[in-house]
């Protein structure tokens, strides 16, 4: 039998996915002779029936047991787990991983773990078993293996069959190389380990994750009133773990705890910080494992210069170096008409400075139009006139610090007709929620921005911004990717934050996140 012809390989390239330093000693399944005193060949033939009989475990999803199948004809379809001397460490470490799974979050129910740990543990596979026997319990560990892989590497949950209007595409590939680099690393335990996100941000939510869980098992907090005690609030907020030390200190234990929940920082127990602080444990436990599960739908390297939007924060960071170079609050759309604000990933590539504003066809139709038809004066006071653009008649702004787009945008050509502008109302940024623009995002320090992207001095911008030619495009010399993304619980300076859920996408994801103990 021809095994190296039994299926076309994917691209399981050994050069992309490693996430850490790789050994110059590899463990080469091939290599093994026999196992269990059974002839790898005759095993190698069990495993070819098995795997191209077609019928794959339940809990397998046709897309993993392709990658399980590919696995096996990548290797001739040798034993990868069942070593000379039966189930070893390499089996020992997925067991590990599988059973620590939910630390991060990931629910472990579709994984055969009481079979995979009857093997390791208990050493089931004995010196009489055949060869059938060894290919199935070894291909049970190779799609265990590949489904923690998925799961940890591109997540659990496609985004799509939640409504979360995420736009970043999933990486494949990565899975792809990273099973192979992984399996044939000499440390099992380093490469599962590598597979998690490696960003500080994911860091704080799973130590925070867990916290939540300890906290939700043994009973979280009890709920308040407007009726609260001083003696009742600082409890809750010790549970918690915002501690006051004295009376006094209470008002600023809580406006603490606000401005870790986005809220106004007043250290008073109004409607909006006893509805929050009256959120469950366990419900609190089960948002930052949804935005565990999000930091998996992100790539693993964003890149040492970029520009980041978090819609539910209201905030953007730029980026240099991996560091954090700028911070501004911004506006979003609206929750309404949808009008919000979809989660993707483009390069921005132009900057235009003094831009005329052109409304969308929706606009026209459902907003300005019938101000037109209602108010003569409409156009002139708000500074509007028919212009040529592209060769077509259209109604548009006239640039100016009345324009709605202000004095610059920022262009990342994206089908989503999504941009970063300037904005005539200033006033939208001292309030705490920030979802009112129709979906394109308003900054409260644009001229900082383009500072960042253009490399121009404050001057050269000011000028550009204030008495420069109108509808002047810059072409960045070099494109800066721009993530806008979506998350509820993020951690910011090494604290964890919670958001107000403003498209209300968190329930969809939470009702699949593992349960409290």
């Amino acid at each position: 039998m021809n095994l190296a012809r039994r299926m076309p390989l994917l691209a399981l390239t050994l050069s992309v996915a490693a996430c850490h330093s790789r050994r110059t000693d590899k463990y080469i399944p091939q290599e093994t002779a026999q196992v269990l005193g059974v002839d790898a060949a005759s095993i190698q033939r069990s495993i070819v029936t098995l795997v191209d009989s077609g019928a794959s475990p339940a809990w397998v999803t046709p897309e993993r047991w392709k990658r399980v199948r590919a696995l096996y004809a990548s290797y001739a379809y040798a034993p990868l787990w069942i070593e000379e001397g039966g189930v070893r460490e390499r089996a020992s470490a997925l067991l590990s991983a599988l059973q620590n799974a939910p630390t991060h979050a990931l629910r472990t129910d579709a994984y055969p773990l009481d079979s995979i740990a009857k093997w390791v543990n208990d050493k089931r596979i004995d010196s009489t078993a055949g060869p059938s026997v060894i290919a199935n319990a070894d291909i049970v560990l190779t799609a265990a293996y590949v489904a923690y892989a998925s799961d940890m590497l591109v997540g659990q949950i496609d985004p799509k069959s939640v409504s979360q209007s995420w736009h970043i595409p999933a990486r494949p590939a990565a899975v792809d190389s990273a099973l192979v680099a992984t399996l044939t690393d000499s440390s099992m335990v380093a490469g599962l380990d590598a597979m998690a996100p490696r960003d500080s941000e994911y860091a704080v939510l799973k130590q925070e994750y867990q916290r939540y869980r300890d906290m939700a098992g043994h009973g979280g907090w009890k709920q308040i009133d407007a009726a609260v005690s001083p003696a009742e609030l600082t409890a809750r907020l010790a549970a918690e773990g915002y501690e006051a030390s004295s009376p006094d200190s209470v008002k600023a234990a809580l406006a603490l705890w606000q401005s870790r929940h986005d809220l106004d920082a007043d250290g008073k127990l109004g409607r909006a910080t006893r509805e929050a602080l009256n959120v469950s444990a366990d419900d609190r436990m089960r948002q930052i494992g949804a935005n565990m599960e999000r930091h998996r739908w992100l790539p693993r390297a964003l890149g040492d210069r970029y520009v980041y939007v978090n819609v539910p924060s209201f905030r953007l960071d730029a980026y240099d170096s991996g560091q954090r170079t700028l911070s501004m609050k911004v506006v979003v759309g609206a929750e309404y008409d949808g009008r919000a604000t979809p989660v993707f990933s483009d390069s921005m590539r132009f900057v235009v400075f003094r831009p005329y504003w052109t409304p969308t066809a929706t606009m026209l139709k459902t907003e300005i139009r019938p101000k037109i038809a209602a108010d003569r004066g409409y156009l002139a006071r708000n500074d509007m006139e028919y212009g040529m653009t592209d060769g077509v008649r259209v109604l548009r702004q006239r640039p100016g610090p009345h324009n709605s787009l202000g004095l610059v945008k920022f262009l990342f050509p994206n089908d989503y007709n999504i941009y970063l502008h300037d904005t005539n109302e200033k006033s939208l940024f001292g309030k705490s929620a920030r979802a009112a623009s129709h979906g394109c995002i308003r900054l409260e320090q644009p001229d900082k921005l383009a500072q960042y992207v253009l490399g121009w001095t404050p001057d050269s911008v000011s000028n550009a911004m204030n008495s420069g030619k109108n509808d002047r495009r810059i072409t960045l010399a070099k494109k800066v990717p721009v993530y806008i993304v979506y998350f509820t619980a993020y951690a910011r300076d090494g604290a964890l934050h919670f958001a107000n859920d403003v498209y209300r996408r968190d329930d969809a994801l939470n009702a699949r996140a593992p349960s409290s103990p």
